[in-house]
């Protein structure tokens, strides 16, 4: 599993990892909109793109100011994993400090924060089972 550690500027010393995303632009899908992010955030741009696995809705601040945001989570399989943060944006950059691939069981024992809650087990079940029909809300 690919995630993003990442940091608040106006929270220093806290850290967390997430999911590669981020906004949908005007126009586009959902699915669009994951390409294109996990495209600009990591240069990662040869993936199988799979099903909807989870969804869900979260709050949360950055900056000091309140979000809630719809989340979608798709499976996306690769072959390479050499990425990099090297073409993020500028304001991406005053949050994204690491880029790392986890297995399943680093994720289930890991103590530092993982947003979504429930990945961990999320990654377990579609590795054991495939993906969920339907997608679960996370």
């Amino acid at each position: 599993m690919l995630l993003l550690r990442g940091t608040d500027p106006a929270e220093p010393g806290t850290t967390w990892w997430i999911t590669p995303g981020g906004g949908i632009e005007p126009g586009e899908s959902p699915a669009e909109a994951a390409r294109r992010e996990l495209a600009e955030e990591v240069g990662l741009t040869d993936v199988d793109w799979g099903p909807l696995v989870a969804y869900g809705t979260v709050e949360f601040s950055f900056r000091g100011r309140e979000y809630r945001q719809e989340q979608w989570f798709r499976l996306a399989r690769t072959t390479r994993t050499s990425v990099s943060l090297a073409g993020s944006g500028a304001d991406e950059h005053a949050l994204l400090l690491a880029v790392r691939w986890w297995t399943a069981g680093e994720l289930r024992g890991t103590e530092e924060t993982v947003h979504p809650r429930g990945l961990a087990a999320l990654v377990e079940r579609v590795l054991t089972e495939g993906p969920p029909e339907p997608p679960v809300r996370l």
